[in-house]
């Protein structure tokens, strides 16, 4: 009788650890906006913060044709998103691609549009909005703009610091590249802290091309470097207080044309860099890699299970994300719903692992679905910036579910990502009397048959 107990508190214990997980992946909603038209590719660019959404459609026409918007979302229940505001910049014009890039922290959110002129042809700018009125606060300028820089080409915010890459900036060299802080504390006022070059700059390198922040961290990518062979890439790490730069982020298999640093994220001591040509997997399949902001050493690559050739998995500029203890990466020319639907991934950082593959519900070849991402606690939101919906091109977005609780796998004993003949045999290893044994899965001070019940019952491949 006292077994079939345990057997019986074994098993519930599984349904209730597999529940727990049942929705880690699933889609939540799509966002569409009020006025979507065709070839406005709304999605080409997401963030998140909290319980907002920007979302930027950088081809919209109300200021002029590509002129460019960006929209806000209320998502504090992300399964019924809710449309607050459409941004629009007070001087917008044809062609400035408002929307290129967005980024939002808190109450602030940033928007690039890189062919702004207010500097020279192509010269760009980036605007502050106030996410609860919907109104613009400034616009951001650098303090030595010029024509062709493309200031405003990826834009990044944490707290009262903002930066921007403008990746054709020619400091090092032509298109050497460069990337802005700004302190905007008093957004209303905002003040340029520092010009961020890279200490061995070089033309070409595009350092700029994608950037993000986490309090006294930034970083920058730079995508056409060459340290590890044409166009290897590489990612820089900043000071965001004083622009001094801390270490040169570099993979230790860096290769040829990888484009390592194609898109960059970070939170807390943990960034994450996209390299969409790496070929593990493939030609063109695509890699990221994790390091510590604090060493600047590699921690793990990220490589999806289903990996192809050309799905340019950590493609650019933000088609990575990361918030604690999760990642999310995009792959825009996976095929799971027809060529270039589109696909994105979850994992687990501290273990490296692969948690979830997210596919909308209603993909379509050449959605381009994972083109961006980005992930705040536990939503996750993909742009599909050639989703037709409004019209061919018109685009949108989605949310996620990416929960993730601690313990997902502890049968996975030996951390390799499945539970198989190795787990078993640890298992068998520490039968008996065992307190605080990780095998002792339902916590009674004793690894036994309703542990090993639970092993088998886990058996193969860690969920997903």
């Amino acid at each position: 009788m006292r077994h079939l107990t345990l057997l019986l508190a074994a098993a519930a214990a599984v349904l209730s650890i597999a529940s727990a997980y049942a929705d880690l992946g699933d889609q939540l909603a799509k966002l569409l906006p009020d006025d979507g038209a065709a070839e406005d590719l709304f999605g080409h660019s997401v963030a998140i913060s909290g319980a907002t959404a920007i979302v930027g459609a950088p081809y919209d026409d109300d200021n002029g044709i590509d002129s460019g918007s960006a929209y806000l979302f209320e998502i504090s229940d992300p399964a019924n998103p809710t449309q607050l505001l459409k941004l629009l910049p007070d001087d917008g014009a044809t062609h400035h691609d408002f929307g290129v890039s967005v980024a939002i922290s808190g109450a602030t959110a940033i928007v690039g549009a890189d062919r702004d002129d207010d500097n020279g042809n192509a010269s760009g700018s980036a605007y502050l909005f106030d996410t609860a009125s919907g109104q613009q606060i400034a616009k951001l300028l650098p303090n030595d703009g010029a024509m062709n820089d493309r200031f405003g080409i990826s834009v990044a915010i944490s707290g009262s610091t903002a930066i921007v890459g403008a990746l054709l900036n020619d400091d090092d060299g032509t298109n050497s590249g460069s990337a802005y802080l700004f302190d905007i504390s008093d957004p209303k006022n905002p003040v340029q802290i520092a010009k961020l070059l890279p200490n061995d700059g070089a033309a070409n390198d595009q350092f700029g091309t994608s950037v993000a922040i986490s309090g006294a961290i930034a970083i920058v990518g730079a995508y056409f470097d060459d340290d590890n062979g044409e166009s290897s890439g590489s990612a820089y790490l900043f000071d965001s207080t004083t622009g001094r730069q801390l270490s040169k982020l570099l993979p230790d298999d860096g290769a040829e044309g990888d484009q390592f640093g194609a898109s960059v994220a970070i939170s807390g001591a943990t960034a994450i860099v996209g390299v969409p040509f790496d070929d593990d997997n493939g030609s063109g399949t695509g890699s990221a890699y994790l390091f510590d902001t604090t060493t600047g050493r590699q921690i793990a690559k990220l490589l999806p299970d289903d990996g192809a050739a050309f799905d340019n998995f950590g493609n650019f500029g933000i088609s990575v994300g990361i918030s604690g203890a999760t990642a999310i990466v995009g792959a825009y020319h996976t095929d799971d719903n027809g060529i270039w639907s589109g696909s994105a991934y979850l994992f687990d950082t501290a273990a490296g692992q692969q948690i979830a593959k997210l596919l909308p519900n209603d993909g379509a070849e050449f959605d381009t679905f994972g083109i961006s991402v980005a992930i705040s606690g536990a939503t996750a939101i993909v742009g599909a910036h050639w989703n037709n919906d409004n019209g061919d091109l018109s685009g949108s977005a989605y949310l996620f579910d990416a929960a993730v609780a601690p313990g997902k796998c502890p049968w996975d004993l030996d951390g390799s990502g499945s539970v198989g003949a190795a787990d078993l045999l640890s298992l068998l290893v520490s039968w008996g009397p065992c307190k605080g044994c990780p095998a002792d899965f339902d916590g009674n001070g004793t690894v036994g048959a309703s542990d090993l019940l639970a092993l088998l019952a886990n058996w193969g491949p860690c969920p997903r």
